[in-house]
């Protein structure tokens, strides 16, 4: 019997612990989007395949996740913007080349700090009212909990693993920091530079990664990780705040300009 006690405790562990090695990014419980009513949302991909979510901050810079580029293999490495349907035609989405892939310095494999990708693009996109730049939040002060947001996404839509084609998203509660940081949720690990949202039943999901956590009509994090269960009340989701990464943001994007 205590055997069989081990190897449950085991299991129970390993389905709803949080790591770096875990689904990270993990929307659930969400709707579709009505289209292009979020024209800064960007769809990462290689050979064609959407890896990861992005938004637009500057004309030819995307923001996104560092831990993103974990599952890329060396492919060929593009944003597509205006897009509402990842396969069908629309007139005015594009696929933009890459110049520069450039993740924050202190993000790892190993762990979810610093979770930060600024993807150069080509050139410069053709802004319009489907292709537009989403402001970010600057001023470092934390978002009030209970705030209702929003993540939106391409990310799968289900814990079986099924996918979207159109853009979803789903409101979320902001969860206090203090309160994340109870033993039973995530026991210390969530820094100051990180912000948690509720995750019962709604969640984003793996594939939306790198897109933004938006209140009130601003960017105030980026999809980081999760439990590797999505929807999981004891596990909120993790989103990195922009507002510490201010400075790397805009010299970076100054520095390749």
């Amino acid at each position: 019997m205590a055997g069989s006690s081990s190897w449950i405790l085991i299991i129970f562990l390993g389905i709803f612990s949080v790591s770096a090695n875990g689904p990270r990014g993990r929307i659930l419980g969400g709707i579709e989007s009505t289209p292009h009513q979020r024209p800064y949302m960007a769809s990462l991909q290689e050979d064609g395949t959407h890896l990861c979510g992005g938004f637009l901050i500057a004309p030819q810079w995307v923001l996104s996740a560092a831990h993103c580029l974990e599952d890329t293999k060396n492919g060929t490495f593009q944003v597509l913007l205006g897009a509402h349907s990842l396969s069908e035609s629309e007139p005015n989405k594009r696929l933009y080349g890459v110049r520069r892939l450039i993740p924050h310095p202190g993000s790892s494999e190993d762990t979810i700090l610093h979770d930060l990708l600024l993807v150069q693009l080509e050139e410069p996109v053709a802004l319009g009212p489907h292709v537009q730049i989403v402001a970010y939040q600057t001023a470092n002060n934390d978002v009030p909990e209970q705030t209702l947001c929003e993540v939106a996404g391409w990310g799968i839509i289900s814990n079986t693993g099924k996918k979207t084609d159109k853009l979803q998203f789903v409101q979320l509660s902001i969860i206090g920091r203090g309160r994340c940081n109870m033993r039973r949720f995530h026991d210390g690990s969530v820094t100051e530079n990180m912000m948690c949202a509720e995750s019962r039943k709604k969640d984003s999901c793996k594939g939306d990664s790198g897109g933004p956590i938006v209140c009130n009509g601003t960017v105030e994090g980026i999809v980081t990780t999760g439990s590797t269960v999505c929807g999981n009340w004891m596990k909120p989701g993790i989103y990195t705040r922009t507002a510490p990464y201010v400075s790397w943001i805009t010299s970076t994007m100054a520095s390749h300009s």
